[in-house]
């Protein structure tokens, strides 16, 4: 794991997305992505991918800049921006954008992962 490796994964939420989480939450309907399936893209990142399984959230921060449009393509991005192996922490940028590059979510997190080493 080195400052600088990145993981991402593009989203399009449907209509019956919506549905399934309206039911699951109790949301009404609406028009737009809803603000907590953003935040599950990052989940998935960090939990699968960078770092991936063992990864245990220690903190996190979002910033919701604007709106997702229902249908629209989201690009959900993490990067490493710091590693301390000696504690098993990394630090990393957390970005959600529109095919346009228009970002729509921008934050970081703190989690704490298993084999964290120091990139040589």
């Amino acid at each position: 794991m080195r400052v600088g490796a990145a993981a991402e994964i593009a989203r399009t939420y449907t209509a019956a997305d919506l549905d399934a989480f309206a039911a699951l939450s109790g949301a009404g309907p609406g028009e737009t992505v809803p603000e907590p399936l953003i935040a599950a893209l990052f989940s998935y990142l960090l939990g699968v991918e960078l770092p991936g399984p063992g990864t245990n959230y220690l903190k996190q921060e979002l910033r919701f800049l604007g709106s997702a449009p229902l249908g629209a393509r989201l690009t959900a991005r993490v990067e490493v921006t710091r590693v301390r192996p000696e504690k098993h922490l990394v630090d990393l940028r957390a970005t959600c954008a529109l095919a346009d590059g228009t970002v729509v979510c921008e934050g970081r997190s703190l989690v704490k992962a298993k084999d964290v080493v120091a990139a040589g």
